[in-house]
């Protein structure tokens, strides 16, 4: 009997239930997952926390695990190939992560990078297609200067690493208690707040080729539409409602083109993390029995890094 955290109606992570249930054994196509350890996002929230078309309860919480097979179906390959029982993976846009074992389409499996633990392993893929769709669609490339709003974040932390490897300068918007987690990725820090723009032409010498919002706010928008001379070249992750006037690009998970480029792209960034070129911070771990625990801490917007459970 495996244990699942579940939300039965909309609602925050207080409102969620931990229940039992049976762990259905896979068919071709599919793999059973030991689970030792489910990435926290604030997606796991946010997609339940209101009622939405096309989401029927109840809704089985988690989108990213790492851990073990205990059973594949007949005829089956993971995304990365053949493997075997006791083989260490990690799976991606999966439902009902946080739990203790779940069964899912084999195609969402590859192998797990070995450099990584099991906490880290479960935080690399969201984080890191999001940030490689953001360098993608702003056509970053290398010898551009780019700006990057939210920059000691998770997908901040990501983008640094992506943008390192190519050859592009990154500065990078953080409070000043985060400047040297900025520069240790390979990124130019800069205090958010009044005068960012002035601050960024300064640190520049030149101009921003593109700009990547991960915060959402006003001034992030408001300073890249000022400094970057193609909107096209501008792009959020949160700031939705600023999108159809200021002109500016939007992506999400949930949009088919986002959803095409982010599963084409999870083997590319599983060889890096297997190389030791892209790693993940984690912060901090919770038993699974503390999810709404770890969803309090992430929403306080300070975690310092990843969260993971561990069942």
């Amino acid at each position: 009997m495996a244990q699942q955290w579940i939300a039965t109606s909309s609602g925050t992570p207080e409102d969620w239930q931990f229940v039992a249930r049976d762990t259905p054994a896979p068919s071709t196509g599919e793999v059973t997952i030991r689970v030792h350890a489910a990435g926290v996002n604030p997606a796991d929230a946010k997609h339940v926390a209101a009622e939405r078309p096309g989401v029927e309860f109840p809704v089985p919480i988690g989108y990213e695990v790492s851990g073990e097979l205990t059973a594949i179906g007949p005829d089956t390959v993971i995304g990365s190939g053949r493997a075997d029982v006791g083989d260490e993976v990690i799976a991606f846009r999966v439902r009902g992560g946080y739990a203790t074992e779940l069964t899912v389409p084999a195609e969402k499996v590859f192998a797990k990078p070995t450099t990584l633990s099991h906490p880290e392993a479960a935080n690399l893929l969201l984080v890191g297609t999001t940030a490689a769709e953001m360098l993608a669609v702003t056509a970053a490339a290398a010898g551009e200067t780019i700006l990057l709003h939210g920059a000691s974040g998770a997908v901040g932390v990501s983008v640094l690493q992506q943008a390192r490897r190519r050859g592009i300068r990154v500065i990078g918007t953080a409070s000043e208690g985060r400047f040297e987690e900025v520069a240790r990725f390979g990124g130019i820090p800069v205090r958010y707040g009044a005068g960012l723009a002035e601050r960024v032409r300064e640190v520049a010498g030149g101009s921003i080729a593109a700009a990547l919002d991960t915060v959402g706010t006003d001034e992030a928008v408001d300073v890249s539409v000022e400094l970057v001379e193609d909107r096209g070249r501008i792009v959020t992750i949160a700031a939705f409602g600023r999108v159809e006037a200021a002109g500016i690009l939007a992506i999400a998970g949930s949009m088919p083109a986002s959803t095409r480029f982010r599963d084409g792209v999870r083997g590319e960034l599983t060889a890096l993390a297997q190389n030791g070129d892209l790693v993940v911070p984690v912060a901090r771990t919770f038993s699974l029995d503390q999810a709404p625990e770890a969803h309090r801490l992430l929403s306080s917007g300070h975690p310092g890094g990843k969260l993971a459970l561990i069942p």
